[in-house]
């Protein structure tokens, strides 16, 4: 009997065994993939499971399929996937990880769609929507975008959408019985393809009768030829990221040297003398930006090139711009993002200067705004150096800032010239976009560049040296 008992117990033993190994490999299988982590964080943010547990953001926090990332109005948060894409929530923002599929041996298989409720995002594909780009989906609330390999921004909230392509393109489409929001990929009917070339905005809004759309500015329908695709490097992994290699992969990042060697041969600029640390005050306006709200004619005036914002938005720090709607009869859209956009005087008939070799400038006017925890103040703006060398088509520059809450710093880029004269770089933490005016004597750019207490975005506009 006792031999018996004994048999008995270690039967029951191996059951018990097998069953909570299977419970085990059961919840294992249950709990969601990790896909990624958190690889920079600005402000407050906080991650919700799909169980419902909230977790603070904090940098090297993986990121499951069905979390949430949500921002306040001071959080921003960088998510870097498994397949090096990168994905930045901007504040007051809410974004959902329904799916992300990837092997690195079969990337061609993947899945991935993410859903933003409400706010701005911005995405820069990795392999999983570079090798299969008919499976990767962005939901917003009235709309579904498909991607070519890409870098864009959108804006979504329950009324309306808004996008921008930095590199390569979109398609939006809004939701119908062809375009369900449960499906993958780009949808066909009733779709917009927006690529990055000229940097228009498209906008869908719904209306009682349905979902419209336009390109602001918009001057033809048809579709423009795909940029050339992206490619990333992940973060440092540090709470302040690191600028990690451009990931256009159009943009160097060695400047030419007889780019550098314009901009060494001009004079440096002593930096501002700042008030104490201890004393929080707001800067003087610097000298580059006007003092009060310069009008239209002072902005228009003899100028090929004019600042026009798409929105009345914070108009104490506006400075150097004008109303968008104004500005389209007579100029044409060059570069510029969800909020601003660079107009260039095109008369008919004209093009581009021939032959324009090496040019340096001279910093005119900017407006540079420093945000932080949903305040946003000027900055000083004490000096800058644009060059740009049109026989290599390599393009300099460097802007010296200050603030209360920075200190001096440097906002400094450098890259390549593109057809049409468009000058852009981008990484990580800061890009920019600029262009000159038909003669070449004019140039302008717009900039934004994130901190550890806060972000910078700026506009500037030049004029030729003699």
């Amino acid at each position: 009997m006792h031999r018996v008992a004994l048999i008995f117990n270690r039967l029951m033993l191996s059951v018990l065994a097998l069953s909570v190994a299977g419970l085990v490999l059961a919840k294992s299988e249950l709990a969601p993939a990790v896909v990624g982590e958190v690889s920079m964080v600005l402000g407050k943010a906080t991650i919700v499971a799909a169980d419902g547990h909230v977790v603070p953001a904090t940098v090297g926090l993986p990121i499951h399929v069905s979390d949430t990332i949500e921002t306040t109005g001071s959080g921003h948060v960088h998510i870097r996937f498994v397949d090096e894409a990168l994905v930045s929530v901007r504040p007051l923002s809410t974004l959902e990880v329904v799916r992300y599929d990837y092997n690195p041996q079969y990337p061609q298989n993947s899945a991935v769609k993410l859903n933003l409720v409400e706010g701005v995002t911005r995405a820069i594909s990795g392999q999983a929507a570079k090798q299969a780009r008919q499976n990767f989906r962005l939901n917003t609330p009235i709309a579904a975008i498909g991607v070519r390999g890409t870098d864009f921004t959108v804006s979504a909230n329950s009324q309306s959408v808004r996008a921008i392509v930095s590199e390569g393109a979109i398609v939006v489409a809004p939701y119908s019985s062809q375009c369900a929001a449960a499906a993958l990929g780009p949808c066909a009917q009733n779709a917009v393809e927006l690529s990055g070339i000229s940097r228009q905005i498209l906008e869908m809004n719904a209306r009682t009768g349905g979902i419209s759309s336009a390109l602001l500015p918009a001057t033809s329908a048809q579709a423009q030829a795909l940029a050339a695709e992206a490619s990333t490097k992940a973060d440092s992994g540090n709470k302040t990221a690191k600028p990690s290699e451009s990931k256009d992969a159009y943009t160097d990042t060695v400047t030419a040297r007889a780019v550098n060697t314009t901009l060494a041969n001009n004079e440096a600029v002593k930096p501002p003398v700042l008030a104490p640390p201890a004393v929080i005050v707001v800067p003087p306006t610097p000298e580059f930006t006007p003092a009060v709200v310069a009008t239209s004619a002072a902005l228009t005036t003899n100028a090929q090139l004019v600042w026009g914002r798409w929105s009345n938005r914070n108009l104490g720090s506006e400075r150097i711009t004008l109303s968008a709607g104004d500005l389209l009869s007579n100029y044409q859209v060059t570069v510029g993002d969800l909020a601003y956009a660079l107009f260039r005087a095109a008369p008919a008939g004209n093009s581009l200067q021939v032959g324009l070799g090496v040019l340096a400038f001279n910093l005119n006017k900017a407006q540079v705004q420093f945000s932080s925890a949903g305040k946003v103040e000027l900055m000083q703006v004490s000096g800058g150096q644009l060059a740009l060398d049109f026989n290599q088509a390599m393009f300099s520059t460097s802007l010296q800032l200050s603030h209360a809450a920075t200190g001096n710093i440097t906002f400094a880029d450098s890259g390549r010239i593109f057809d049409g004269a468009i000058f852009r770089n981008s990484t990580d933490t800061q890009s920019m976009a600029g262009t000159i005016s038909l003669d070449g004597k004019e140039a302008g750019y717009f900039f934004e560049k994130t901190l550890p207490n806060g972000s910078v975005e700026g506009l500037t506009l030049w004029s030729q040296k003699p």
